[in-house]
């Protein structure tokens, strides 16, 4: 079984498409098309139901797709170890940060890296953390920095940093605020602007909310982009969000307020997370270690 056919066949079926999946590897649609051909000799096995519509895993290959990515993050785990034992210290990090945590946390940190192995390469991304977990479980980073999991993770390792107050944001003269007896119930039957269901704090709330036995809180606008978006319309509207409460206290939350409700403030691990098993290079180490000598005197 060639290797080449194992690529071929993740790109088919990531792509669902011969065209684009050969576009993407740089080779021709008669070479992918002989390559999965002869991958399903091999196995005797049909990988994919071809139509007009183009191509659809069969319940065959959907099982073979896990076993074959497994294989393929193993195999560039090989060939990074290599390259990085030939080159030293030196070497590329692929490195994810969520947007709150890219200034305070990690700028310094990469100063402190890129100043110790001047030879190093960084290839940074940012996004917020549902997606930035979705790239490491593909392989497509080696670290991320981010709001972590409550529980323990069958893919990912996780280290904590630090722990983060989380609250209910909303601007500062919000008309609730000068409601007497405020509850949680008040907040929660208010109109809201949240990041997708699978981002970390929108979970928090969700469960906040179920934990108290309240109804679904208004979501008006859901928006998985950078935070600084959502901050603005938070500033400019009567919307309720969820956010860090460090992130409130700056510049960046200026004009906007917490609900000074206990139920409405609860705690969540930062730190960073890689694949559970993977080659992590020293370049990786370092910066761990950089990261964690650097939350010790945040």
């Amino acid at each position: 079984m060639r290797l080449e056919n194992l690529r071929y066949f993740l790109a088919v079926a990531d792509e669902s498409s011969v065209g684009r999946a050969a576009h993407r590897l740089g080779v021709t649609q008669p070479a992918l098309t002989k390559g999965i051909q002869r991958l399903e000799q091999d196995l005797g096995l049909p990988l994919f139901e071809r139509s007009a519509k183009g191509m659809t895993l069969t319940r065959v290959g959907a099982s073979f797709l896990e076993r074959v990515h497994l294989i393929a993050l193993a195999m560039d785990d090989v060939v990074r170890e290599a390259n990085d034992i030939r080159v030293g210290q030196a070497g590329k990090l692929r490195v994810g940060v969520a947007p709150q945590f890219a200034d305070e946390l990690f700028s310094p940190a990469c100063a402190d890296l890129i100043a110790q192995r001047p030879g190093a390469r960084l290839e940074v991304h940012t996004h917020l953390n549902d997606a930035l977990f979705d790239m490491l479980r593909r392989g497509d980073l080696d670290l991320c920095i981010a709001g972590l999991e409550d529980r323990a993770h069958a893919e990912m390792e996780q280290i904590p940093l630090f722990p983060d107050e989380m609250c209910v944001g909303l601007r500062a003269g919000h008309p609730i605020l000068s409601r007497p007896n405020l509850s949680f119930r008040d907040i929660a039957a208010e109109r809201w602007i949240l990041p997708g269901r699978s981002v970390v704090a929108r979970r928090r709330l969700d469960e906040r909310v179920a934990e108290l036995g309240l109804p679904p809180v208004n979501v008006v606008i859901e928006w998985s982009a950078s935070i600084g978006h959502r901050l603005n319309l938070v500033r400019n509207t009567d919307l309720l969000t969820v956010l860090s409460l460090r992130l409130v206290r700056s510049e960046a939350g200026r004009g906007l307020t917490s609900v000074p409700l206990e139920q409405a403030v609860w705690i969540r691990q930062v730190g960073i997370a890689h694949r559970k098993g993977a080659y992590l290079s020293p370049l990786a180490h370092r910066l761990i270690e950089i990261l964690l000598e650097h939350s010790l005197h945040s």
